[in-house]
């Protein structure tokens, strides 16, 4: 009798390396211009024992890397935080965004095993942004490109901004796009006729800065970008900022008949766009994500210093998911794309 074979075993996947994808840092020079509002701000609930929001931002050393071995976060990808330079005209984005990305490189430099960066683009001057996108990439070592969702009203669809795209391809790195608030007529029409913290909760990180970004993504979509820029790739956060929830239905209001695209609405946001949690530590939102786009285009995150490095371990630990999936989540899809 032949002998029957025996069962493969299983590959022990390791231990669990994490990388976090959407942590925030500010320059000096960020909280004199457009991050002032930012001092004074509180610590969020999540961060015990942290002192304020501009003390944690400017912390890129030691202190830093201590919450985050409390933590067990091995590696943060770090960016300037809202509203980075979206809004400012084109001679401040250019200079601010280089004194930005040179202070990052600093940190980097110092600490190469457990910080990476993305690099600040001043989108409101493209060639410029394209430019010190690669420089920061092939001088420095950045590993994508951060944008602050509209700049002054106007979206990556609009052909403006198409060089960014075109380098990014090129380089082979990601475009971040983080929200930002809307445009203050969306702001007026949408989200005004409450209590300014009504207001300001609804119209940011309660509703309004999600649904934008969701918008954006699609702008981008349905204005063709990934027909001319098929290697192109997005990284966005919170789960999917709504997004994942709506595909079928993006896909029924929206057919390849009526859009003259290359491929469905939704193949673009499973092949083209990769999701982060950014503090969406919940298991329901998950599930909707990882039924969507699979494992391979989930990455973890924390929101650092908005959400707290420690719950997001936490819920990284608990995801409902196999171990090997466990394992492209916390690092290894990021170490895909990002070549880290």
């Amino acid at each position: 009798m032949a002998k029957k074979a025996a069962a493969p075993r299983s590959r022990d996947p390791g231990p669990l390396r994490t990388i976090t994808l959407e942590e925030h840092y500010a320059s000096p020079a960020f909280l004199n211009g457009p991050g002032k509002k930012l001092r004074g701000q509180p610590v969020l609930p999540g961060n015990v024992g942290r002192r304020n929001i501009v003390d944690d931002l400017l912390d890129l050393g030691e202190e830093r890397i201590g919450w985050m071995d409390a933590a067990g976060i091995d590696l943060q990808v770090l960016s300037l935080t809202d509203p980075s330079v979206q809004q400012l005209d084109a001679a401040a984005a250019k200079d601010l965004a280089r004194e930005a990305n040179d202070y990052l490189a600093a940190a980097v430099l110092r600490h190469p095993d457990r910080f990476a960066g993305f690099a600040t683009l001043p989108t409101a001057a493209p060639d410029a942004a394209a430019d010190e996108l690669e420089r920061m990439v092939k001088e420095h070592g950045f590993v994508g490109g951060w944008i602050n969702g509209h700049t002054h009203g106007r979206y990556l669809d609009d052909k403006f901004f198409w060089p960014i795209l075109e380098r990014a391809e090129m380089l082979g790195v990601p475009l971040c796009i983080h929200p930002t608030p809307p445009p203050a007529p969306v702001t007026e029409a949408y989200y005004a006729g409450f209590s300014p913290e009504v207001t300001f909760g609804l119209s940011r990180h309660g509703w309004g800065w999600h649904i934008e970004t969701a918008v954006h993504v699609l702008r981008l979509i349905l204005g063709g970008a990934f027909d001319q820029y098929p290697d192109l790739r997005i990284v966005i956060g919170h789960l999917g900022e709504s997004l994942p929830f709506m595909m079928p239905r993006l896909n029924r209001g929206l057919p390849k008949e009526v859009t003259k695209l290359d491929k469905t609405v939704a193949e673009y946001l499973q092949e083209n766009v990769y999701y982060s949690f950014s503090g969406f530590n919940f298991t329901p939102t998950f599930l909707d994500l990882y039924l969507q786009v699979g494992a391979d285009r989930i990455m973890f995150s924390a929101d650092y210093p908005y959400g707290s490095m420690a719950e997001a371990r936490t819920f990284l630990d608990h995801l409902p998911v196999s171990d090997a999936d466990k394992h492209k989540i916390a690092h290894g899809n990021a170490e895909r794309l990002l070549k880290i």
